[in-house]
């Protein structure tokens, strides 16, 4: 793929000079408590990109999107615009608009109607004009961003879908960082046995999966007789495409299309296996992930997660998962500050004790304080009762 001007450094030094360069370097955790309940044996490893600057997976292409057109002269500081058509606003939107503000262009959105209202509010505080746009027409949003182009003066459309920085970005960048994480770490084996990454446009799993194979070209090929080919899994919302399937409706956001973009590698050697994921089970992983391994993970992870661990109870998937030497990574794309007011987030998870029984905490509480958790009035009534004042808050829970 020749050569890159991207820095090989994998943790950050000193002072940075911009957002932008905190952009990537995001840690690979070990997924351990859920990897147990799962009875898996493997080691479950999740590449956290919510700790990227603008939250997301879509930093990365975003950044190497526009440095590369400021490179080439199609971006002016202070006169181009920058319009982008997405349906995943929370991720290449946010990664765009942040590159956008701190380098000086106008940016322009363009979108299907969905989106939550978090999105919505961090676009526009980095600047960012929201154009939204019905799903199947010449309107859509991808119609829209190119008619504003032909009108604007200087806009230019980076267009994720077929720019080959999107898997770029994840060739030089991603994979190096996990490679790294891998060799600087105290497990058995440094590389990936399985690669498991949700399909948007598919420059993440595009990206990450060529390096691996331009890399273990010469193992598998008897340098290294020990070394066994990565397997590459791609995951798929019921309702997109891409994994096969007709299109349909579907919850999960950031992955997924009723259209194959240009950048988006399918087939073998690079992806191996698609698998189908459903809402339901997308959400309740992606609630397991925040309640068993404290990240903040959004649905789209969820839904790679979900998808690796049915891989894995397959035949297809036993050998790595009863492997306590192999390693699979799961890359979870952004995090769920952009969907906390969804219905799905806001539903309240009961607790659950040892054995398994259901126990609501809440009802526990609630006797033993006589009122409910959030009723402070009563103790406040209580107080003035026995001749007390309250001052600062003290005496309520």
């Amino acid at each position: 793929m020749g050569g890159d001007t991207q820095s090989q450094q994998h943790h950050w030094q000193g002072v940075l000079s911009s957002a932008l360069d905190a952009v990537g370097h995001t840690p690979l955790i070990r997924l351990d408590r859920i990897a147990k309940e799962e009875g898996l044996k493997c080691n479950m490893l999740g590449k956290c990109e919510f700790f990227s600057a603008g939250g997301s997976v879509k930093d990365r292409i975003a950044k190497r999107m526009v440095e590369h057109a400021e490179k080439k002269g199609l971006l002016i500081p202070g006169q181009s615009i920058v319009i982008e058509p997405t349906i995943d606003a929370c991720m290449i939107g946010i990664g765009l608009a942040l590159a956008c503000a701190l380098k000086g262009y106008q940016c322009i959105i363009t979108l299907p109607a969905k989106m939550s209202l978090e999105k919505e509010v961090m676009l526009r505080a980095l600047g960012a004009e929201i154009v939204r746009t019905p799903w199947d027409s010449a309107e859509s949003h991808i119609g829209i961003a190119r008619k504003l182009q032909k009108f604007i003066p200087d806009a230019v459309i980076l267009d994720q879908y077929s720019n080959p920085n999107n898997p770029l970005a994840h060739y030089y960048g991603t994979y190096e960082e996990i490679i790294y994480s891998l060799k600087t770490s105290d497990l058995p084996k440094k590389d990936i046995s399985l690669l498991v990454a949700g399909a948007g446009t598919g420059g993440t799993i595009t990206g990450i999966a060529r390096a691996i194979r331009d890399n273990e070209k010469p193992l598998v090929n008897g340098d290294a007789e020990s070394h066994r080919r990565t397997t590459v899994l791609a995951v798929d919302p019921e309702g997109s495409i891409l994994g096969g399937g007709e299109p349909g409706n579907y919850q999960v956001e950031g992955i997924g299309y009723d259209f194959f973009p240009e950048v988006l590698d399918p087939n073998p050697p690079v992806v191996d296996e698609w698998i189908k994921t459903v809402d339901e089970e997308s959400f309740a992983m992606t609630k397991r992930l925040i309640r068993k391994e404290a990240l903040f993970v959004g649905g789209s992870s969820g839904s790679a997660l979900a998808g690796a661990i049915r891989y894995l109870h397959t035949s297809a998937g036993l050998s790595i998962a009863n492997d306590p030497t192999a390693n699979v990574v799961v890359i979870l794309p952004d995090g769920v500050r952009n969907y906390m007011s969804k219905p799905w987030f806001l539903e309240t998870a009961k607790s659950t004790t040892e054995n398994g029984e259901a126990e609501d905490l809440r009802d526990v509480i609630k006797v033993v304080l006589g009122r409910d958790l959030g009723d402070v009035g009563g103790v406040v009534q209580q107080a003035e009762g026995e001749g007390k004042t309250l001052q600062d808050g003290e005496g309520v829970v």
